[in-house]
């Protein structure tokens, strides 16, 4: 993949790609999260957080996906990109099928592509104050743009200690976790995200929709 950047653009050839699931730094309300997606049937994690693996290819600047059956929807997350010698931050989109999710998360993590901006920041620019960048979703309800997530990423476990985790090594990029959906996790037509800098006074922004393809048995 190719990127842009302040520096230029950034060849990223991906072999690996990664989606951090159950990455809030407040442990009190991952445990309650895994609570509230146990009453509905989807499974606990084994582990906290958990690094689910999806094909690299699912990362794309699309600004239009397929997606089987209505019941998909994205959440907006920072991104990581092991460029070379370098590390960079974006912004990407874990589309993810919530039905599945009952049957795998893992598996439903799989099922979609996950749409990201063609923009990355050095990561060595923004490290000094990551946990003052916003993170912001909206989606499109009854004909209006509702906003749908919106946090600092002081919400989310740092996001060297995840890369570590992960063994994250060149060739590689990674969903690194999100914040709460505003009113729940539920299915929309398209998604419009940005993360903000407000010490730099910049932002990267996302906008995409989604084409449902029809479920034939």
């Amino acid at each position: 993949m190719k990127f842009n950047s302040s520096q230029g653009v950034v060849d990223a050839p991906l072999r690996r790609l990664i989606v951090a699931g159950w990455t809030a730094r407040d442990r009190a309300a991952v445990d309650h999260h895994i609570e509230e997606l146990a009453a509905i049937g989807v499974a606990p994690p084994s582990e906290v957080p958990l690094f689910y693996q999806v094909a690299a290819d699912l990362l794309t600047p699309a600004d239009r996906i397929e997606a089987l059956g209505p019941e998909t929807s994205g959440e907006a997350e920072p991104l990581l990109v092991h460029a070379g010698k370098r590390m960079w931050l974006g912004l990407a989109s874990d589309h993810t099928d919530r039905a599945l999710e009952a049957y795998s998360v893992a598996h439903s993590k799989q099922i979609a592509a996950k749409p990201c901006a063609s923009e990355l920041w050095a990561y060595d620019e923004v490290e000094d104050h990551l946990d003052k960048l916003v993170l912001r979703s909206w989606i499109e309800e009854e004909g209006a743009e509702t906003l749908y997530q919106e946090g600092p990423l002081s919400g989310l476990l740092p996001l060297c200690d995840l890369a570590e985790r992960a063994g994250l090594t060149p060739g590689m990029a990674m969903l690194c976790g999100t914040m709460p959906a505003i009113g729940g996790v539920r299915a929309a037509p398209g998604l419009r995200m940005e993360l903000h800098d407000p010490v730099l006074g910049r932002t990267i922004s996302h906008a995409y929709r989604v084409e449902v393809l029809d479920i034939v048995n």
